[in-house]
């Protein structure tokens, strides 16, 4: 199942869930331990875990069959600070874990097959937007996702100009409110065939084109990987483009461990050296244990 197909069908059961992974426990005190060596910790004396320069989300969608509030309970745990990609309805369960959600959900009127590439969409997507970024302003969520639909026999200069004339009616609230939206690139390739924002350049040309600083590319590097490859020096060309990050392993969207193509840790140091002060969000789909692949990638993305 890929992420159209899940949020798809979850949007219709907001509130649904996600995993989690439990906190570790320090061990017993062994029976010979000296006056001079200490004690382990207590529970409540556990250091806050380590999660670097970067600011770590992770998105629910990709661990679907656990409670979001396990999920929630255990991303605090590892240092994580926001579960993304959810809800308005669902944003309530983050909070007693400290947690944000880093970027809204799609709204109802711009799926990633059909968005702001048309005109006639335009209007009900604006209609969507003006009731959803108020109450991104108001929880205190900093983004909000959209997409710029599929080709479907259109010439991408067509589409680029469609996405600007329609985003720039909405920019100004967008600025108003202080909320950015993010326009995902994503692989035509493989996963969302006939998508239109498929390369860098185009996203780029189309965040110059609407001239906003509030609006920006969401980059996922699995996609850009599959599409472009040169994800560093790709990534540092364009970083005033770009508001926020996707992981996942290349080949196969799971864990980034040793296992696929992709240098995540020196992707992660390249960011933190220049100062990123947005979100890192894992979203990769595992197929070993889905809290201890996580912390893996939490503990790879960390420098």
């Amino acid at each position: 199942m890929n992420r159209r197909d899940f949020i798809a069908s979850s949007a219709a059961l907001a509130g649904t869930a996600y995993s989690a992974h439990a906190m570790l426990k320090p061990a017993n005190q062994p029976a010979n331990q000296t006056a001079n060596q200490p004690a382990p910790a207590a529970p409540s004396q556990a250091a806050t875990p380590k999660t670097g320069r970067l600011k770590h989300s992770v998105c629910q969608w990709c661990f679907g069959s656990m409670p979001l509030d396990e999920l929630a309970k255990n991303a605090a745990a590892m240092g994580i600070q926001s579960v993304e990609l959810l809800m308005p309805e669902q944003w309530g369960t983050l909070k007693p874990y400290g947690l944000t959600c880093a970027v809204a959900g799609f709204v109802h009127n711009n799926r990633i097959h059909s968005g702001w590439n048309r005109v006639e969409n335009h209007d009900a997507i604006i209609k969507d937007m003006e009731y959803r970024l108020p109450q991104c302003k108001a929880a205190g969520i900093p983004n909000q996702i959209v997409f710029s639909g599929n080709r479907d026999g259109m010439n991408d200069l067509e589409g680029l100009k469609n996405c600007a004339k329609g985003l720039k009616r909405l920019t100004p609230l967008a600025e108003q409110l202080g909320v950015t939206l993010v326009m995902e690139l994503l692989n035509s390739k493989r996963d969302h065939k006939d998508y239109m924002c498929d390369r860098t350049p185009w996203g780029v040309n189309l965040v110059k084109e609407v001239g906003s600083p509030r609006f920006k590319l969401l980059y996922d590097i699995y996609h850009m990987q599959i599409m472009e490859g040169d994800v560093i020096a790709t990534i540092l060309e364009n970083y005033d483009y770009i508001a926020h990050y996707h992981t996942a392993g290349v080949p196969g969207r799971r864990e980034i461990d040793e296992k696929q193509e992709l240098n995540y840790r020196a992707i992660c140091t390249a960011l933190a050296d220049k100062g990123f002060q947005g979100y890192f969000a894992q979203e990769f789909m595992p197929v070993r244990d889905p809290m201890a692949s996580l912390k893996q990638s939490i503990e790879i993305c960390t420098v």
